[in-house]
């Protein structure tokens, strides 16, 4: 398993509040650049991709204000991680054809500078103690309406909503895969409102502890948990 981590340097370091669209508008722009067919059988708008990456920020000593976000200095970085690995080689060699190149923020552009490639540890256990390095978002989608229920660690349904997140994700991607040892619960975990994609989200951030057969642990390392993983949630780290 590979992770890969990208560094960018920006204009100013004020950046815009709703870094996930940006995030997002560079992975098309890289995924466009590289492939126009590749980006039509990732982000075609005729039907529902399931992705198997998932990604997250590291904001240096950032400073959530009204309606912009301060960092230390004028660098930023991203993790990226994709079960997929022909994916993540193509995803790596996309990337680096949008090194030194700059990308359009809000009042503000980024350049990806430096892109490093880090093994991840194969999971061997069954239990692990985690810690989101981007928010947990967990929903119940009604087909019929076209409305969602949020969840979060604060709700009494949020192990078992997660869970069935999982199944649809898994079923989805046509992944035959045991989760009946699943289970997630929060240790120190907090719930938090904020934009997603312009519209104001429940979601959950903190410390969890993760059970389940080592494949499906592995899987989920490098893919994520919950909705919205392509979106720059989902992403963990594992504490222990």
């Amino acid at each position: 398993m590979t992770e890969l981590n990208l560094e960018f340097e920006v204009e100013n370091p004020e950046l815009p509040l709703e870094m996930d669209r940006i995030g997002l508008s560079f992975l098309k722009a890289s995924a466009k650049n590289y492939s126009s067919e590749w980006f039509e059988e990732l982000y075609t708008k005729k039907k529902s991709v399931i992705k198997t990456y998932s990604w997250s920020f590291f904001l240096p000593e950032a400073r959530f204000e009204t309606e912009t976000i301060r960092i230390r200095g004028n660098k930023f970085f991203i993790s990226f991680s994709d079960a997929n690995m022909a994916e993540l080689l193509k995803f790596y060699n996309a990337f680096s054809l949008m090194k030194n190149k700059s990308h359009p923020m809000n009042k503000n552009s980024m350049k990806l500078v430096a892109i490093k490639a880090r093994n991840l540890p194969e999971i061997k256990d069954t239990e692990l103690i985690i810690k989101m390095q981007s928010s947990l978002i967990v929903r119940k989608h009604n087909s019929e309406d076209n409305t969602d229920i949020y969840y979060t660690c604060e709700d009494a349904e949020f192990p078992s909503m997660v869970k069935e997140n999982l199944k649809v994700f898994l079923e989805k991607l046509n992944i035959d895969m045991d989760i009946s040892g699943f289970s997630i619960t929060p240790l120190k975990g907090k719930k938090v409102v904020s934009k997603v994609m312009s519209r104001y989200t429940d979601q959950s951030i903190g410390i969890y502890k993760l059970t389940g057969n080592p494949e499906l642990l592995n899987l989920l390392y490098v893919a994520g948990l919950g909705s919205r993983r392509s979106e720059a949630h989902g992403k963990f780290s594992i504490l222990f």
